[in-house]
């Protein structure tokens, strides 16, 4: 089951006590943010949950599997995102079964100056 950006306003309405109003208003204010942010080409760091960058990939030339005939792949942009070792953590110790210890991994996380790793 995927998580909706419903889910994300019911969640505010539940634990915070916003209004649902104001829940989806605030969600759609930050994923407003974000998608601007994104669009201008910066990059977003969360600290403890991972990167989202916007890359730029020149033209090339590629090929029709089924045909065999060569094609132009136009230029483009791409969105990437790079999980932060807490993030990784807790997902792979959520399938183990395993409480993990996240205090080592948030001090290397907030280490990363550039973001490379997280």
């Amino acid at each position: 089951m995927a998580m909706t950006k419903a889910d994300i306003v019911e969640a505010l309405y539940e634990k915070v006590g916003f209004s649902k109003k104001e829940a989806a208003d605030l969600v759609e204010l930050v994923f407003d943010h974000l998608k601007t942010t994104l669009s201008k080409g910066e990059k977003i760091k969360i600290s403890g949950f991972g990167n989202f960058v916007v890359r730029d990939k020149r033209s090339r030339i590629g090929r029709n599997p089924q045909t065999g005939q060569s094609i132009e792949i136009s230029a483009r942009r791409v969105l990437t995102f790079r999980p932060s070792q807490v993030l990784r953590a807790e997902v792979n110790a959520s399938l183990e079964g395993t409480p993990v210890d996240l205090s080592k991994i948030i001090e290397d996380d907030d280490d990363d100056e550039d973001g490379d790793e997280s």
